[in-house]
């Protein structure tokens, strides 16, 4: 674990410059140790792919002293189970609410029906929530229908579109701009500011994309 400032309130806890499963146990294990450590001073902090971004109040404890507890984690010592809850997704892909899979198709050489198989029928793990707003980035992607992101961004891509962008795939949880290659789109809020918690996921959560025709996407808009 390499460890640097971030201002005079902040701190990059890196485990790896590489996004794998090594180091993101490391991230879920370091998360853990925080929970039951409780440092006081901690403020926050945000686990991504393969860091941890932590804020302190300088006042209530010390950079020196805050970076002697922090190096008392001992991984080995810490237990994980992925606990989170399994979120099912459908997606009605294809069409004018995905209008990059005939793209994600060709460029891996195989058929758009294959894409949508493919997609649907990995199982996948909220990594890191982050970019915007509840917006879910899922490990899992199967190589073969990894594609490029779009030479320009879309000015506004619909909340709800499912997307690939190199090996990852995500949910746009509100309209916003975008570069991702939108290959479906969900009708579920992926984020509501009306419910609590307003994000759907979390990190550690499974998730499972189940493909939908028009029918099914226009019931669940209802």
């Amino acid at each position: 674990m390499v460890i640097d400032t971030l201002g005079d309130r902040g701190l990059i806890l890196k485990f790896s410059d590489e996004i794998n499963q090594t180091a993101h146990l490391s991230v879920m294990k370091f998360d853990k140790f925080l929970l039951n450590s409780k440092i006081e001073g901690v403020i926050e902090w945000i686990p991504s792919y393969s860091s941890i971004t932590l804020i302190y109040n300088p006042e209530i404890i010390k950079y020196k002293c805050l970076m002697e507890k922090l190096k008392n984690f001992d991984e080995s010592s810490v237990d994980f189970v992925v606990e989170g809850k399994t979120v099912e997704i459908p997606v009605l892909y294809g069409g004018k609410f995905g209008p990059d899979i005939e793209f994600v198709a060709n460029v891996n050489k195989i058929s758009v029906e294959d894409v949508i198989n493919i997609h649907s029928g990995a199982n996948y793990e909220v990594w890191m929530i982050g970019f915007m707003p509840g917006f879910p980035y899922l490990y899992g992607l199967p190589s073969i229908i990894n594609a490029p992101r779009l030479k320009s961004p879309r000015k506004l891509v619909p909340s709800g579109s499912v997307g690939i962008a190199g090996g990852q795939t995500g949910i746009y949880p509100i309209d916003s701009p975008g570069g991702w290659q939108i290959i479906g789109r969900t009708p579920l809020k992926i984020f509501d500011v009306k419910k609590d918690p307003p994000v759907l996921f979390d990190v550690g959560d499974r998730v499972k994309f189940i493909p939908i025709d028009e029918k099914g996407y226009e019931k669940l808009c209802r």
